[in-house]
């Protein structure tokens, strides 16, 4: 069993028209064993932008932790919001610094631009090789199933609520078809003068 699969877990990410989601599942456990049903995995890191760290739990505390870090030390010097694009590379630098002895973490960003107000999303291996397509992104424990379900839903241009709704089920029904994840759901949508945080019910078997 990999240990990336260790403590369970999934987050995916979408975007739609001026507007980006970002989800992931409640599960923390040590392997088939649930400990607790409410593990944040997904971080905001700023006015609109968040990163999901589905993996090792410990690794995901401490990268959360050297990211925030390192974001202050960015804001203090140069006086204006890090940019998703620019947070990403920084990401992708924390991890590859590490790269004999990673970080046991897949991270998903999610953010709308502070300038053009342009949806963007990213996911990283553990040694943060950058994937940035024009869909959606996916990690964690279930990822052929959420590759399934966001291909069958997604659409280009959904509205905030169309998101809500096509990130939802894709999450849901990927982590009932996944031992590991799952146990109710948590869905951020970003948009430029808001960001929505739900909590959606699911299986809790």
């Amino acid at each position: 069993m990999s240990i990336l699969a260790y403590n369970g877990g999934a987050v995916v990410a979408m975007k739609g028209k001026d507007c980006v989601a970002i989800a992931t599942d409640k599960r923390y456990g040590i392997q088939a064993q649930t400990v607790s049903t409410n593990f944040p995995k997904v971080y905001q890191i700023g006015p609109s932008l968040f990163v999901g760290l589905p993996g090792l739990a410990t690794d995901t505390q401490t990268v959360y932790q050297r990211l925030k870090f390192r974001m202050n030390l960015y804001e203090l010097k140069e006086n204006r919001i890090m940019r998703p694009k620019t947070f990403s590379a920084m990401l992708s630098n924390l991890l590859y610094e590490r790269r004999f002895g990673p970080y046991f973490i897949e991270p998903v960003i999610a953010g709308l631009d502070p300038i053009d107000n342009q949806p963007y999303v990213c996911n990283m291996d553990l040694i943060g090789c950058p994937n940035e397509p024009e869909d959606f992104v996916v990690s964690g424990t279930c990822t052929d199933q959420l590759y399934g379900m966001c291909e069958a839903l997604w659409e280009p241009d959904l509205k905030p609520d169309e998101l809500f709704e096509t990130i939802s089920q894709a999450l849901v029904n990927a982590a009932d078809r996944d031992a590991i994840s799952g146990w109710g759901a948590v869905v951020y949508v970003i948009e430029k003068d808001k960001i929505t945080e739900k909590h959606v019910k699911t299986r809790m078997d």
